[in-house]
């Protein structure tokens, strides 16, 4: 379990830094800001025109404040943290696929504008990866070696 561990600190720390100066960044994000951030996000995502650009900067920024926390703390299990940042990342790289102009035409190769979203690969390359180590992790065998054995007494 220690090894398990100790092989998901980089990735959570580095990715959970992120996220925490990602979030407070956007807390406190003046009006030009939030209707920037959400005006790139309902272009794509069109539901989200029903929300106000200052609510939406407010749940991003609160969102990603919690994606930090889960990756951060060290009690959040790493199947929680895991699914976390695999999911906010699956969103942005949607961001990254659908926007016009993200990417070179015909290609998966950003553009310069699209290189930000572009990283978010790196993002959901650990989410996945924190959700493969909570899933199959060799704490898994020792939970189930005992589930086991308490059921045959």
């Amino acid at each position: 379990m220690w090894r398990s561990a100790a092989r998901q600190l980089p990735l959570r720390l580095t990715s959970g830094a992120f996220f925490l100066h990602s979030g407070l960044t956007k807390r406190g994000a003046d009006e030009q800001t939030a209707e920037a951030l959400h005006g790139f996000a309902k272009a794509t995502y069109p539901k989200l025109a029903k929300v106000d650009a200052q609510q939406f900067t407010r749940l991003l920024s609160a969102g990603e404040i919690a994606i930090a926390a889960a990756l951060l703390l060290p009690g959040v299990p790493v199947v929680v943290a895991g699914g976390a940042l695999t999911a906010f990342s699956l969103g942005t790289i949607g961001l990254y696929l659908k926007t016009p102009g993200m990417r070179e035409e015909g290609s998966l190769r950003p553009t310069e504008q699209g290189l930000p979203l572009a990283k978010d690969v790196w993002l959901l390359g650990i989410g996945l990866s924190l959700l493969a180590d909570g899933l199959t992790g060799p704490h898994r065998a020792v939970t189930a070696a005992r589930c086991a054995l308490r059921h045959r007494r």
